[in-house]
């Protein structure tokens, strides 16, 4: 097997069609590259002219060291990390590829060194993290909720294992005038306002820029995002919630302030549009699952909980070393000045 680095029509043909994250794909990869001072790497794995991994990188020089990160900070991405898309069904390849893959970028990136600060968060999909314990980084579990679609025909179904109250409050919705459509661009930009403001009463900086969310949105396809947006009858705004869209998951990614309308929560009947567009619009066919993104915040997961998702373990994998934890904890409070 040869692990190259590789460019990013490479990367877009190496892409399998399906098991990746939204900020896979080789546009919203090329606006991450745009909006950080980091370089883009792009690892491929081969066998022949097969692709059998892939790994994006990006690395950087500071005053600290090397960094090198998948995803980049300050940008908002929850995930990326390696893709493993073996051509044969046994573990034992796929455990190869997983090895082999790590080892080389462990080796290009010279991450194990002590002025390097490597740090990895991967997506759902990669489930075996050991190469790098192996290669001495720390590797610790993160987790999200992810709300199953598969077997579901219509809104019901997915509501089945809601809690009462949630299910309750998501059949309002038709007895209430408030409207829930998805806009475009301007209307994610109001989502990024919301965000900001949210983020400022916990005396914390917003986790991405207007400009990027500008470019990431006018760059990436069309199908691959949405914003719903719920107005009163006379057009007033109310709440939003911009929807991220790899093959086969949906993401909620941003906005969701708390709002009420008529006594009932208007992030509930953001969330009942999306989950019922997710079931019936053919366009959404492939989606087997609606991400909650995120299950780490002990304040968030009494209300994600309502939602009866499956609760889906992902790694980050870093750094290890009093040195690091230094450097890290630097780095960090580096990046939420920029």
């Amino acid at each position: 097997m040869d692990v190259t680095r590789i460019g990013l029509e490479d990367w877009r043909d190496a892409l399998p069609s399906s098991g990746y994250e939204f900020f896979h794909d080789p546009d919203a990869l090329s606006v991450l590259d745009d909006h950080t001072t980091a370089d883009l790497r792009l690892y491929g794995a081969y066998k022949g002219q097969q692709s059998v991994g892939l790994l994006p990188v990006f690395v950087g020089e500071k005053s600290l060291g090397t960094t090198a990160l998948s995803p980049p900070l300050s940008l908002g991405v929850p995930r990326l990390g390696p893709l493993i898309t073996p051509n044969s069904p046994k573990p034992r390849k796929a455990e190869r590829i997983n090895r082999e893959l790590a080892t080389a970028v462990v080796d290009d990136l010279a991450a194990d060194r002590r002025s390097t600060l490597f740090r990895m968060t991967c997506p759902l999909e990669y489930t075996d993290p050991r190469p790098y314990a192996w290669n001495g980084f720390t590797v610790e579990p993160q987790f999200t909720y992810v709300v199953s679609l598969e077997d579901c025909d219509d809104l019901e179904d997915v509501m089945a294992g809601f809690s009462k109250s949630l299910r309750n409050e998501m059949r309002r919705y038709d007895e209430i005038d408030l409207t829930i459509d998805t806009e475009g661009i301007d209307a994610a930009l109001r989502v990024y306002d919301d965000v900001v403001a949210q983020y400022e009463e916990y005396g914390d900086t917003a986790p991405m820029s207007r400009p990027f969310l500008r470019d990431l949105l006018s760059t990436v396809d069309d199908d691959r995002w949405r914003v719903y947006v719920a107005r009163t009858p006379d057009g007033a705004y109310q709440s939003a919630i911009l929807t991220l869209y790899s093959p086969d998951l949906a993401s909620y990614w941003q906005g969701g302030v708390t709002a009420s309308y008529e006594h009932v929560s208007v992030n509930n009947l953001l969330h009942r549009a999306i989950l019922e567009d997710l079931v019936t619009d053919p366009e959404l066919d492939s989606i087997t699952g609606y991400d909650l993104v995120g299950a780490n915040t002990e304040r968030l997961c009494e209300y994600k909980g309502k939602f009866n998702g499956e609760l889906s373990p992902y790694y980050v994998i870093e750094s290890s070393g009093l040195e690091m934890s230094i450097a890290k904890s630097a780095y960090r409070k580096f990046s939420s000045m920029k």
